[in-house]
């Protein structure tokens, strides 16, 4: 058993994924684990989404048409070195080599889930990001 403290409190997050099942997966698990989800189809709308209001961490597939969530990472990473407030984002992808966990990480994603989103791995990258 780990001795990491646990987030407990109710958060709000954003989730960008192109697949209407991953999705549903996402908004069944948060929903699970008592946080509220916002959902968007690609990287742009989830730009505009963190323009519009404030989530305490974004999950984002790596793979969605109009902006990947690697662009929309290097780009939301832009935007907070103007002056915009951080935001951890978790990458949320099916390739999941030690490889593409470095690749992501270190194009600016602050945690990495791969695919199929379980609550376990998922609780245990909350955990490690916001405690």
């Amino acid at each position: 058993m780990s001795n990491t403290p646990r987030v407990t409190r109710p958060l709000r997050v954003l989730v960008a994924d192109d697949n209407p099942v991953n999705l549903r997966v996402a908004t069944r698990v948060l929903r699970d684990m008592g946080h509220s989800g916002v959902l968007v189809t690609d990287g742009e709308k989830a730009l505009k989404a963190l323009d519009a209001q404030t989530f305490d961490v974004c999950l984002f597939d790596v793979t969605m048409p109009v902006l990947d969530g690697l662009s929309a990472v290097a780009e939301l990473r832009r935007r907070e070195k103007a002056g915009k407030p951080k935001t951890p984002v978790i990458m949320v992808t099916a390739f999941d080599l030690p490889s593409d966990r470095m690749r992501v990480m270190a194009q600016g994603a602050d945690g990495y889930v791969p695919k199929p989103l379980e609550r376990d791995a998922l609780q245990a990258e909350l955990d490690r990001l916001l405690r």
